[in-house]
């Protein structure tokens, strides 16, 4: 390991020693939590050699590490989305921000032993805050210990505890490429830098695959609500994260069955939850085309998305603090939003390639009496093509909250998906079924796939598969969704439970002769398929922080740097210029840079 290395590790790991502890718990909730937590703001003192023994200890140190990750909410989803091809920066955006979008973002500095950065979105100390204390968690908590039932008491702790430091880990990789990799509790300053090697993308996937394979049917822990936070919804599902990482490292279908296992068990042992009916649709007998409704945005990112219930759709988000002065305070609306914070000068727009994939699908009409029809290309205010855009994105010339558009501010612009919350959501519902349609094209089932994208799946499209590919006919028996759990809407048109993904935004997909399943060999199949369900990913999940590594994702997978660089160069339409002047074609450009002495 070079000296020059042995620097950098020594300036992540210092800041942590130094300044990471105690933790403390104060307003990660907006100052809520402190009501059940009140007795004491410091979580834990660590100090060497003592050992968490009791269920103080417990919620108290799980609490502090949900207070660390606040600090990686935001960039999160600016990371993910900024250095896209679906967001542009508009002439109000920091420098910060176009620096991370043509790919010019200044690496950290290292100045007397600490990591210093010069932007919010490149500090990798703020992982390593998670990362430590989680590490020191779990080489201290006593999981022998049990209650008087006889049950562990860490045991569910424990297991969240583990994936939320996979999970920082995880999210390091993508961003930096190789990180100094370490799982245990750094307590002293001197720390003996040579010890710990660098972990790339691959290493850090196989590590906590076989890291969090013991804990897969572990329940994770249930502290009510805290404030106005459902406890539950600020964990990572281990059968999730397991998906995550072995869809990254090519495992495919044990990757399909990970994310299958947390569907049939979200609610509890052998359960269902399918993708749902949520979807914005054309008034099927208006041949005008003037009509829609909507049950999508609502119940996605409206004020009710983060309540827990056997239907929803949010699995996994990062609470913010309700006081707009706190650090931990969430900028996203702002950067998104027209409001009073930003004094109506937002930073971040849907691209023109956003703007122009929604419009260029075919929208699919099926009428009450079984007509097909296609909605025409020419709608008005973005409604052209899939709707999903157009219900979470508006923008309005006229006052409001006392801004006017006349005083030198841009046109007011809503997106709803960052317009009624400062918690940051990370994971939803339809990133599972999407991955899991990713992992089983890639797992060479490109027909079942498709049919997660065009009808939706049940067990009668499971023995359907069993048929189309007999040599996977036992493999494909451990998915069990029931035909009375998971009604098609082929099958039931007035009391289906799930629909095809496409078919939330595009109307009645399964009647759709423009999108159909992929012809020609089984490779041509699995890489047109992929290419649809990379739009599809986009359509559903656009702004949500996931776009950048999609695309690398499948970039990577098909050794073809090209499927990144050539959709980012386009984000302002083909032929336009992107302000990039880095070389995406080289893979190395598309991490951040780490710090430098």
């Amino acid at each position: 390991m070079t000296n020059v290395l042995k620097n950098k590790i020594r300036s992540f790991f210092r800041f942590t020693i130094f300044s990471l502890l105690p933790l403390t718990v104060g307003g990660w909730v907006g100052g809520a939590c402190s009501d059940m937590l009140e007795q004491d703001s410091d979580l834990v003192r660590y100090a060497d050699g003592s050992l968490l023994t009791t269920p103080t200890d417990t919620i108290y140190s799980v609490t502090g590490i949900m207070k660390k990750m606040q600090a990686l909410a935001d960039r999160t989803i600016v990371l993910g989305e900024v250095r896209g091809d679906l967001v542009d920066v508009n002439n109000y955006a920091s420098a910060e921000l176009r620096q991370l979008a043509t790919f010019n973002l200044s690496p950290a500095t290292a100045a007397g032993g600490f990591a210093v950065s010069t932007s919010r979105y490149n500090n990798p100390r703020d992982y390593y805050a998670v990362i430590n204390n989680c590490n020191y968690y779990i080489a201290k908590a006593d999981t022998a210990l049990k209650n008087n039932q006889n049950e562990y008491i860490f045991e569910k702790e424990y297991a969240a505890v583990k994936a939320y430091r996979a999970w920082a880990y995880f999210q390091m990789a993508l961003i930096y490429g190789r990180v100094p990799f370490v799982t245990e509790p750094l307590l002293e300053m001197d720390v003996d830098e040579s010890r710990y090697p660098l972990y790339n993308l691959q290493q850090v996937c196989q590590y906590f695959i076989s890291d969090l394979a013991p804990y897969s049917t572990t329940e994770l822990p249930g502290y009510g609500t805290i404030g106005t936070v459902e406890s539950r919804l600020t964990y990572f599902p281990i059968n999730v994260l397991l998906g995550e990482l072995n869809l990254w490292a090519g495992n495919y279908r044990e990757a399909a069955l990970c994310y299958y296992r947390y569907i049939s068990s979200r609610n509890g042992s052998n359960t269902s939850w399918p993708l749902s009916t949520l979807s914005i649709n054309w008034t099927r007998d208006d041949g005008k085309y003037e009509r829609y409704s909507d049950s999508w945005t609502q119940p996605v990112f409206g004020p009710t998305a983060e309540r827990f219930t056997v239907d929803g759709e949010l699995i996994t988000m990062t609470p913010g603090d309700s006081i707009p002065t706190s650090p931990n305070y969430s900028s996203l609306p702002s950067l998104f939003n027209t409001n009073t914070i930003n004094d109506g000068f937002y930073s971040l727009v849907p691209s023109q390639a956003m703007l122009q994939l929604s419009a260029s699908q075919v929208y699919c009409n099926y009428t009450t009496t079984g007509e097909v029809g296609y909605a025409p290309n020419n709608l008005t205010d973005n409604r052209t093509g899939d709707l999903r855009l157009a219900s979470s994105y508006r923008t309005f010339n006229y006052n409001v909250g006392g801004l006017s558009t006349t005083a030198g501010r841009p046109t007011q612009q809503m997106l709803f998906k960052y317009a009624y919350s400062t918690n940051v959501h990370i994971w939803r519902r339809a990133m599972v079924y999407l991955h899991l349609a990713e992992a089983l094209n890639r797992a060479e089932l490109p027909e079942l796939a498709f049919r997660f994208l065009s009808t939706g799946v049940n067990n009668r499209v499971i023995a359907e598969m069993q048929h189309t590919y007999p040599a996977d006919s036992t493999w494909l028996a451990q998915f069990n969704f029931p035909n009375a759990d998971y009604v098609l809407r082929t099958e039931n048109p007035t009391a289906y439970t799930t629909i095809g993904l496409h078919s939330r935004g595009s109307g009645f997909t399964e009647y759709n002769e423009f999108y159909q399943m992929p012809q020609g060999t089984l490779q041509e199949q699995i890489e047109a398929v992929e290419d649809l369900i990379v739009n599809e990913e986009a359509l559903e999940l656009a702004f949500e922080g996931h776009r950048f590594y999609d695309l690398m994702r499948v970039a990577l997978r098909r050794s073809d740097p090209a499927y990144l660089a050539t959709r980012i160069m386009a984000r302002r339409g083909e032929g336009n210029a992107s302000g990039i002047t880095v070389n995406l074609q080289d893979p190395q450009n598309w991490y951040l840079p780490l710090p430098k002495e």
